[in-house]
C-alpha cells in the first residue's frame, strides 16, 4: 500500500527535478538575450517546483521510504522563446495529468495524506500551464515585437544605471 505511493512520490520527485533543470536552464537563456520578464516566470517557477521536491520529500521520509534524487529527463537545449514556453506547457500539462491520476492511485491504496499532496501539486501545474499559455498568447498576438519590448525594456533599465 505505502510502497506504491512512495514509487509514485519519487516519479514526481524525478519530474520536478527534471522541470527545475529545465526551468532553470530556459531562465539563463532568456536572461542572455535580454527577456527579462521571461527570465523571471521561468526563474519563479523553477523555485516553486524545487518547493514540490521538498514537500515530496518530506512526505516520503513520513511513509518511511527513501527519496530517489532522480532527474526524470536530460535537459532540452532550447534556445528559441516560442519552443521553449511550447516544452514548458507541454510539461505543465503532463504533470498535472499524472499527479492527477497519482492522487487517484493514492485513494484506491488509503492514503489521503498522498493523495492531498497530488491534489495540491495539481492545482500549481495548472496554474503554471496558464501562466506558460499566457505567455504564448502573447507571442502569437504580438508576434517579435512582444521579445524586442522585453529587451527594450532591459536597455532602458540598465541605461539609466549609469546615470
Amino acid at each position: 500500500m505505502k510502497e506504491k505511493s512512495i514509487e509514485l512520490l519519487n516519479k514526481a520527485v524525478a519530474d520536478e527535478l527534471t522541470a527545475v533543470h529545465q526551468y532553470m536552464y530556459f531562465h539563463f537563456h532568456c536572461d542572455d538575450q535580454g527577456y527579462d520578464l521571461l527570465a523571471n516566470l521561468f526563474r519563479r517557477t523553477a523555485i516553486e517546483e524545487m518547493v514540490h521536491v521538498e514537500r515530496l520529500a518530506e512526505r516520503i521520509l513520513f511513509l518511511g521510504g527513501e527519496v530517489e534524487m532522480v532527474v526524470g529527463d536530460e535537459v532540452k537545449k532550447i534556445h528559441d522563446v516560442r519552443e521553449m514556453i511550447t516544452l514548458a506547457t507541454e510539461m505543465e500539462e503532463s504533470s498535472a495529468n499524472d499527479y492527477n491520476n497519482w492522487a487517484n492511485e493514492c485513494s484506491a491504496n488509503a492514503d489521503s495524506g498522498s493523495k492531498k499532496l497530488f491534489e495540491s501539486l495539481v492545482e500549481d501545474e495548472e496554474r503554471h500551464f496558464d501562466q506558460f499559455d499566457d505567455e504564448m498568447a502573447n507571442l502569437k498576438k504580438f508576434g517579435e515585437n512582444y521579445l524586442a519590448l522585453q529587451s527594450i525594456e532591459r536597455s532602458k533599465n540598465i541605461g539609466g544605471e549609469a546615470e
